[in-house]
């Protein structure tokens, strides 16, 4: 199964959720990962403080930071402070990959024989399309910048693509290119 090995913190509640008795409130915090973009709830080691843009080490073996993953979230469950820092986050982790995300750029195909993946991705129309296309034939994008010099008037490929994630995290999008989709398994549901 496709797991995230590092997360980013979106936000710390130190004293718990305020929907939980204060009895059971423990601190808890609100985190996206870098690979797969999965939305988690960590809770962290006894003693240990998070801070909003952290990079964690969630994955197997010896964590430093997290004692356990509560569980994986919907956009929904995140407050409103994640919510705020989601797209700021997911525009970091972009621009430090950058190489990956020009690659997508650079190799992104067809769903069909009528539409091209590049169209689904949010302000990029059929002129966009056909421009990326050709420079891409060219010669591939070396990096954003790169791109934004090529195509004329195209929108801020890294915000273009931090839109597409956040519209696959809120389960708003017909295809999926970035998030790893939880149908509704039981565990899921609210």
């Amino acid at each position: 199964m496709n797991k995230d090995e590092h997360v980013r913190i979106l936000d710390y509640l130190p004293r718990g959720k305020s929907e939980v008795p204060p009895h059971k409130r423990k601190p808890i915090a609100q985190a996206v990962g870098e690979d797969f973009f999965s939305l988690l709830e960590i809770a962290p080691r006894p003693n240990i403080s998070l801070e909003t843009g952290e990079r964690v080490y969630i994955g197997e073996g010896t964590r430093d930071k997290v004692d356990h993953i509560e569980r994986r979230i919907k956009y929904d469950w995140l407050t409103p402070t994640a919510k705020t820092e989601l797209s700021l986050i997911l525009a970091e982790i972009i621009r430090e990959d950058e190489k990956k995300f020009i690659e997508f750029y650079n190799t992104l195909g067809t769903i069909s024989t009528r539409l091209h993946k590049l169209e689904i991705l949010p302000r990029i129309g059929k002129r966009h399309r056909e421009d990326i296309l050709r420079e891409r034939e060219k010669m591939p994008f070396k990096s954003f910048e790169d791109m934004h010099s090529r195509v004329k008037n195209i929108p801020d490929p890294v915000k273009v693509l931090v839109d597409k994630i956040i519209e696959e995290l809120e389960g708003e999008s017909k295809y999926y290119l970035f998030v790893l989709l939880l149908r509704e398994s039981p565990r899921f549901r609210r």
